[in-house]
């Protein structure tokens, strides 16, 4: 089936019982055996909920994956997915990663001996020269966040497996609609599932899909004994979501590419990050590995003082955190998600104080416009 379809599917073989379309939401802290030493195949939640299994197995379906793992968040995904290593195991990342993760990196993990080098993953040499003795896994997202690069997932997927080690791709802003990385070769996809996923932006969650059995069965392990499960409630609010992800991403991309092609000629804004534009770096690699260009713009503006007026002036688009849901969000990368990196390093990678991401909704596309243009033009 293709990926439209499985979406649409998700849970609709799990209520024999009763032949409910919908999911049940089980809540439910624990399970009555039937006997001593029996089980019906529940005993506590932590360990397993049907309706959480619902979403994971949906999941691994559209992932092409052997299993799924729902998360009470993206950041407990990447930390269980942490647990793999061990001290004086090193990590290449990507270098312009969502803030969040660069501070669980910095601030938490390298403390307990885990080592990190960030590197530009788009470029595959910078990446293989990177990778050290004691180098355990590749961390990448295949469209980096803020600016937008992409990453060859599969070509950096076939250097991770010539040399032993994981690769693991954060693809939360393509969405596994638009591109498979299990497909292409990588060992674990995770993601934020509060985006795009869930699409409403009503819930927080983290997907992972792995390939391997036994490394599957090693990430349970993590995640049931570290415990940061998603609950029956939220599953269920992620299943409904994901039904919806084919349609929502199909208009939002729509809506992504002639907004960026409109704010390219806009005489106050400088750059425009989108892939979907034909003089990004990355149009033709994306072209071929991905269905589509996803929803996520950058830009800078000419001026700084630009950016408050855009983000307070705005009266579709709301200024808040977060991504991927139905309705049009602009962030200030510099002073919100990306705070914790050190400001030279920000400034070198470009995430500057002219710089705003925007996540486009499903919003009429000449509305989303004119109330970009009403904000750049209010004094």
């Amino acid at each position: 089936m293709k990926a439209a379809t499985q979406a649409a599917q998700i849970g609709l073989d799990r209520e024999s019982r009763t032949g409910a379309v919908t999911v049940p939401i089980y809540q439910t802290a624990t399970f009555r055996h039937p006997g001593l030493g029996q089980s019906t195949g529940y005993d506590y939640s932590r360990s397993g909920n049907p309706t959480r299994q619902a979403l994971e197995e949906g999941f691994a379906r559209l992932e092409g994956g052997c299993r799924g793992f729902a998360y009470s968040s993206g950041m407990a995904a990447i930390t269980s997915l942490l647990f793999l290593f061990k001290q004086g195991d090193h990590l290449v990342i990507t270098e312009d990663l969502y803030g969040g993760s660069y501070r669980l990196f910095e601030k938490i993990f390298r403390q307990f001996g885990l080592s990190f080098s960030y590197i530009d993953t788009s470029d595959k040499d910078e990446v293989l020269k990177a990778i050290r003795p004691e180098t355990r896994a590749l961390f990448v997202e295949s469209l980096t966040n803020p600016l937008l690069k992409v990453a060859d997932v599969e070509g950096l997927a076939t250097l991770c497996k010539d040399r032993g080690i994981l690769c693991i791709v954060d693809n939360t802003f393509l969405t596994p609609y638009l591109l498979k990385p299990l497909d292409l070769g990588a060992d674990i996809s995770l993601y934020s599932g509060s985006k795009y996923l869930s699409g409403h932006n009503d819930t927080i969650c983290g997907l992972v899909a792995a390939k391997d059995p036994a490394l599957a069965e090693l990430i349970y392990f993590h995640q049931n004994g570290a415990g940061a499960v998603l609950g029956p409630q939220d599953s269920w609010l992620t299943i409904r979501g994901i039904k919806t992800l084919s349609v929502r991403m199909d208009r939002q991309q729509e809506n992504a590419q002639k907004i960026a092609e409109w704010l390219q000629h806009h005489e106050k804004i400088g750059k425009v990050y989108y892939p979907g534009l034909p003089d990004h770096p990355g149009h033709e690699l994306l072209q071929r590995q991905s269905k589509g260009f996803g929803a996520m713009i950058a830009f800078e503006v000419t001026d700084p003082a630009l950016v408050e007026q855009l983000l307070l002036k705005t009266e579709l688009i709301s200024f808040a955190e977060s991504l991927g849901g139905v309705e049009s969000l602009i962030t200030f990368p510099k002073v919100q998600t990306h705070a914790d990196i050190e400001p030279e390093t920000l400034q070198r990678l470009g995430i500057n104080d002219r710089l705003l991401r925007f996540s486009v909704g499903i919003e009429d596309v000449d509305d989303l416009i004119a109330d970009l243009e009403q904000a750049l033009r209010s004094n």
